[in-house]
């Protein structure tokens, strides 16, 4: 079972230094992550693409143990876009069995250890036999409540938000002068998930990628030049330190309490 990080890092470690910095009264609520670099990691080794999102799925594994142990509410992971779907066809077919394989292989740890897992995107593009996976293990955590895992599949910001505003209408039950912004976040396939505190990128793309558009207003952005497989850890806790030596000021002059690192 996850515990603490006690006993997780490596003693006299960077990681073991890293941990020590971080204030754990001030921890993200909510990291996001985009998770990129695994075709150039596979490329790089002059392997197929496949192995690189293989190697990506140990990134997840040790993000979300990392997570969990360290206290983080929720993990939302960007696993597939609907640009995604623009990739040669095997390659496609192949990550969404990947999928399956994580699903089925990791829910029983997911479960065990006290997560809840959620999926947000466009369900009804998600082939059966993966969606029958995610229903599964949905409904298997849904009592859980130590951490949540958010996978964003068959997901993209501009259609997120267009889905919002077509279900509002579709309603009809909305006036104009009622709709805010709590209202409409409502409508969003994210509704009960706070906004993301940190987003994290990899392979040092400085771009946002259609991902949670909506909700990453005063996000606090981290980007790293390690490609996905590569990330660890060590990686994780230096994205939290710098984290928390931000300002976080929401648009205003003063830092929220407790916002400022």
């Amino acid at each position: 079972m996850w515990e603490s990080l006690e006993g997780y890092l490596r003693p006299g470690s960077e990681e073991e230094r890293l941990a020590a910095e971080i204030d754990t009264a001030r921890l993200p609520r909510h990291v996001a992550v985009i998770m990129d670099g695994n075709g150039r990691w596979a490329g790089q080794r002059g392997l197929a693409r496949i192995e690189g999102h293989k190697a990506g799925s140990e990134s997840v594994r040790e993000a979300t143990e990392t997570c969990a142990r360290l206290g983080v509410s929720y993990l939302t992971l960007y696993a597939f876009s609907k640009e995604n779907w623009k990739r040669p066809r095997q390659e496609v077919v192949r990550l969404w069995g990947l999928l399956r394989t994580y699903l089925r292989k990791d829910g029983r740890t997911l479960d065990e250890n006290g997560l809840r897992f959620r999926v947000i995107g466009d369900r009804d593009g998600i082939p059966r036999t993966a969606m029958a996976e995610v229903e599964r293990l949905e409904k298997r955590t849904a009592a859980n409540g130590r951490m949540t895992l958010v996978l964003a599949l068959n997901y993209g910001g501009r259609a997120e938000i267009l889905e919002a505003v077509r279900r509002i209408l579709k309603g009809g039950k909305v006036r104009s002068g009622d709709l805010d912004e709590d209202l409409f976040a409502s409508f969003l396939s994210t509704v009960g998930l706070p906004d993301p505190d940190l987003l994290i990128r990899t392979s040092g793309e400085m771009r946002v990628s259609n991902f949670l558009l909506w909700q990453i207003a005063y996000t606090e952005l981290w980007v790293t030049p390690v490609l996905w497989p590569d990330f660890q850890r060590k990686d994780l806790l230096q994205a939290v330190v710098d984290y928390q030596k931000r300002d976080r000021r929401f648009g205003d002059v003063q830092s929220r309490p407790g916002e400022k690192g």
